[in-house]
């Protein structure tokens, strides 16, 4: 495979990572890394922007959602979902520094639901998952 299809591969595995779905990109990271398919900022990159894009799917998933709070069914009503969202934006957003961490796809998720400027979603997100590249190319030069 060349540098362009380790490429699109280590994406397509970075963006499936960050949905809902159970994988994991890092032992593709590590694997394209240590077998020198590509070098280290161009897969930092191309897992950071996968990933990125796969919690903007969690995110989308999460606005739509949003919209069911107006069914008599949901267990929330329009003040209390409006309480949740002030807390969420003072205090709950830094939770997406954790979005590279297990479970952190419900944080993406979460900050659809409650309205998290698409700005400041990107900024922490982005933050948070090129920083784990990062660290994991950090660590895998060191072995």
């Amino acid at each position: 495979m060349g540098e362009l299809g380790s490429l699109l591969t280590l994406f397509a595995a970075a963006f499936g990572a960050a949905t809902i779905l159970p994988f994991q990109s890092e032992v593709v990271f590590v694997a394209m890394q240590l077998g020198d398919a590509a070098p280290v900022v161009m897969l930092v990159l191309w897992a950071s922007l996968g990933n990125v894009l796969g919690a903007c799917v969690n995110y989308a998933l999460g606005r739509w959602a949003s919209h069911l709070e107006q069914r008599p069914w949901f267990p929330a009503s329009r003040a209390q979902m409006a309480r949740a969202e002030g807390w969420y934006l003072r205090w709950g957003v830094w939770t997406l520094l954790l979005s590279w961490a297990p479970l952190g796809d419900a944080f993406t998720v979460i900050a659809g639901i409650l309205r998290t400027p698409l700005w400041l979603f990107l900024a922490l997100v982005t933050l948070a998952k090129t920083g784990r590249y990062i660290l994991l190319a950090w660590a895998t030069a060191q072995v």
